[in-house]
């Protein structure tokens, strides 16, 4: 099996606006090497499976451009559209006196669904709701320095500290985890889709996207895996159990038969494919449920409270799981991040299939296989050098500072070739860093190892941040994520925004884009510029 953890999406166009996409939906399956039926073209790595279109996509022009169609009945060209979504905002981390509040804890976070729903409600003409900065941050890939083969922990430390661009008064520190890249051994991956086909569901950018998305899936797995589907809509029904990873064609044409309808009994559906995953667990595998849809769950246990309960009572079984949202209008993005916080997995947002394509092709190993688990951060602050300080983003990831040393507290599982960025805002102290030891801050790593499982003991491990990491002229890497997580105090609304504003972002961008082979840095500068009309 060729597993790449690297994104290997290429350039691909903004979402133009939505009225033009009703000419041009997801009749995915179709496109080829040499183009679509309208002659734009396309990669041939990038084509969608040579594989019979479903029949609710017949006849429709092909993409696999990052298009969203509407919903029925709806105008997405109106800012005013009503819709149902529902997000969990966190009160952002105030600045805190490092005399009496030396310590900043939380736990690591690897999901990347914020950045491509605030995408999505851009281009859909509409102020984002549920932004979380660290997500933004986190969706691109940074040249950290990954450990060396054979290393003892895996993952490495990199840190930088420059001026702050929003308040030039203040300093910035950026602190990168990267995870090694190397896969742990498998005996195989045991997984069970889970899918939504309930009556919400049935529309262009949801169950028909959903179908193309898990054959994307399908082509990369062998005879080695097994695959489960479980469907839920009114009631759960298994529609294939443990079938070999290598029968590309019959688990394709289960996806591609899928039909919404009824209401949405979410729990049950959990309940039903976790019983799956276990009945069928590969020791020495990774056991995975992928639960695919828009959140909107309507019959049986249905808060967030209620689901997470759930899945924490069965995360001690070594079955995570993996949430991706589809859709909008009625999505519940905070019932999707609180099931995958809590249920040892991650989260992503698909609104196309070239985001199917870098979640589930190019990222899969780091979607699939951990290599660190419960991952936590502590920073250590000191007041020599930094008199007060605020942590960006990571609201709703905050831990106490004795949750750091707890090995029964639950945090984020770090998967092959994730890396994790973090940001703080620091108002120095007057005295500068210098040789005689007065660094900025420590940071302490704490983490497991997933041979050990939940139950296992941690590791800590420090990573001093001395003199050495001030600069005045930070790596384009810096500049870049800066940029992004100016855009992302934009978007929230955020007190201390300070001097923040989306020309200097698009300027900082476009002067950092560096090699990007895959044109993720550059649509992020275009997505400025249409958020500027958002604005």
């Amino acid at each position: 099996m060729n597993l790449v953890t690297r994104r290997t999406s290429p350039a691909l166009p903004l979402i133009v606006p939505l009225a033009a996409a009703l000419t041009v939906v997801l009749a995915l399956a179709g496109c080829t090497a040499r183009g679509d039926e309208s002659g734009t073209a396309v990669p041939a790595h990038l084509s969608a499976p040579d594989l019979a279109a479903p029949e609710s996509l017949e006849g429709q022009a092909q993409s696999d451009e990052r298009l969203v169609p509407p919903g029925p009945g709806e105008d997405p060209t109106d800012p005013a559209t009503p819709d149902g979504e529902e997000y969990d905002d966190s009160a952002e981390s105030p600045f805190l006196d490092v005399a009496t509040s030396p310590l900043s804890t939380f736990s690591a976070d690897v999901d990347t669904a914020s950045y491509s729903n605030l995408r999505r409600q851009v281009n859909q003409g509409v102020a984002p709701q549920g932004v979380r900065i660290e997500e933004l941050v986190n969706y691109f890939d940074y040249d950290y320095d990954a450990p060396a083969a054979g290393a003892e922990h895996p993952f490495s430390v990199s840190t930088q500290v420059a001026t702050a661009p929003w308040n030039p008064e203040h300093q910035l520190a950026m602190v990168g985890v990267q995870a090694t890249e190397a896969l742990p051994a498998s005996e195989g991956n045991n997984i069970v889709f889970l899918l939504d086909v309930s009556g919400s569901m049935d529309e262009p950018n949801k169950l028909p996207l959903l179908a193309e998305s898990f054959a994307l899936l399908v082509e990369q797995l062998d005879e080695d895996d097994r695959v489960s589907i479980v469907t839920y809509a009114g009631d759960n029904r298994v529609v294939a159990d443990s079938v070999p990873g290598s029968e590309h064609g019959v688990l394709v044409d289960h996806l591609r038969s899928l039909r919404a309808g009824g209401s949405t009994g979410g729990a049950a559906g959990l309940t039903t494919a976790y019983e799956l995953a276990e009945k069928n667990f590969v020791r020495g595998g990774n056991n995975r449920v992928i639960l695919a849809t828009d959140g909107d769950f309507n019959v049986g246990p249905s808060s967030p409270a209620e689901l997470t309960t759930l899945v924490e009572a069965e995360r001690a079984s070594g079955v995570y799981v993996s949430v991706l949202g589809f859709g909008m209008y009625n999505l519940k993005d905070s019932m999707m991040e609180a099931i995958a916080d809590h249920g040892n997995g991650n989260y992503a947002y698909i609104d196309t299939l070239a985001e199917a394509r870098k979640v589930l092709v190019d990222e899969f190993g780091s979607t699939m296989f951990v290599v660190a688990q419960d991952l936590k951060l502590q920073v250590e602050l000191n007041p020599a050098t930094v008199r007060s300080y605020r942590l960006i983003g990571y609201d709703n990831r905050r831990l106490a500072d004795e949750e750091f040393d707890d090995d029964t507290k639950d945090a984020g599982d770090v998967g092959a070739g994730h890396s994790v960025t973090a940001f703080y805002e620091l108002v120095p102290a007057g005295a500068a860093a210098g040789p005689d030891g007065d660094d900025f801050m420590t940071v302490h790593v704490r983490y497991k190892s997933p041979d050990g499982g939940a139950a296992g003991a941690s590791t800590e491990v420090e990573f001093p941040v001395g003199a050495g990491a001030l600069t005045t002229t930070p790596t384009a890497d810096f500049a870049f994520a800066s940029a992004v997580a100016e855009l992302g105090l934009i978007a929230t609304g955020s007190e201390y925004r300070g001097q923040a504003n989306l020309d200097t972002v698009r300027q900082r961008a476009a002067g950092a884009l560096g090699a990007d082979p895959y044109g993720l840095r550059a649509e992020f500068v275009d997505l400025v510029e249409a958020y500027s009309a958002v604005g």
